[in-house]
């Protein structure tokens, strides 16, 4: 089941009420999206008052209350919008440690390819990012033509696939071994993520993150913020400018 929070006139008792019925119903998984308003990018989207929107401190403790209640009535908060029955195939995933993240959120098929249909479809193929065009002619147009509906695509050297590993690990893990990445890898893992450990002093000193030599573990506050932790090894963010696909919880 989906539900997305930070809509407008929501507030916590109202999505409270709203989680006591989805509990009565007790499905297997929920995943609870926070409300990406990008009005630029959505026309329908420009028809809502940002003023009606919760402040992120609203939506901040919508979350919290999220968390409570569902971890109250049995679920496993597996990370970020996702909640799965102690039971689920996900669960049982992480505490495995092969849980996975893809474009469509947490995944228990580990190291699995991912391929895209439909329109603005992205695929993960090895090391090979594609995406399908965005226009619907478009799509169909290469459809007809026989073609694959490939408008652009990006292949991932050594070390976009090192970050991947270690932004997937923490996402999913709550958790990074950085020194048993840089044995894998074979490089020194204090000099090679440097930079994104002097980014996270700050989360560590803000009791986001709890750093053991190269060991980090998000705190349960930090586990809200897993997103703005794993954004830290993220090299390729410092091109996009001020452009984000959605807010930062």
């Amino acid at each position: 089941l989906d539900l997305i929070y930070g809509l407008p006139f929501q507030t916590e008792q109202s999505f409270a009420d709203t989680l006591s019925q989805v509990i009565e119903l007790s499905p297997a998984r929920l995943s609870v999206f926070n409300y990406a308003h990008m009005p630029t990018r959505f026309a329908p989207q420009r028809r809502i008052n940002e003023a009606d929107l919760p402040s992120a401190d609203e939506k901040l403790a919508i979350l919290r209350t999220t968390i409570e209640m569902l971890t109250q009535a049995g679920y496993v908060h597996i990370g970020m919008d996702h909640f799965a029955r102690p039971e689920d195939s996900l669960a049982q995933a992480q505490r495995h440690g092969t849980l996975q993240r893809n474009f469509q959120g947490y995944s228990s098929h580990s190291q699995c390819d991912l391929i895209g249909l439909g329109v603005s479809a992205i695929s993960r193929v090895d090391d090979v990012y594609a995406q399908n065009p965005s226009q619907l002619s478009h799509y169909e147009a290469a459809l007809d033509e026989g073609r694959l509906a490939t408008v652009k695509g990006l292949r991932l050297n050594k070390d976009d696939l090192m970050r991947r590993e270690v932004i997937e690990r923490l996402m999913c893990d709550m958790a990074i071994d950085l020194e048993a990445i840089g044995k894998r890898w074979q490089i020194n893992a204090t000099d090679y993520f440097s930079t994104a450990l002097e980014r996270l002093k700050t989360a560590e000193q803000d009791g986001l993150l709890v750093r053991q030599g190269l060991y980090l573990q998000a705190t349960p506050t930090g586990r809200l913020l897993i997103r703005h932790l794993a954004m830290a090894f993220d090299n390729h963010l410092q091109h996009q400018g001020n452009q984000r696909y959605s807010k930062i919880l």
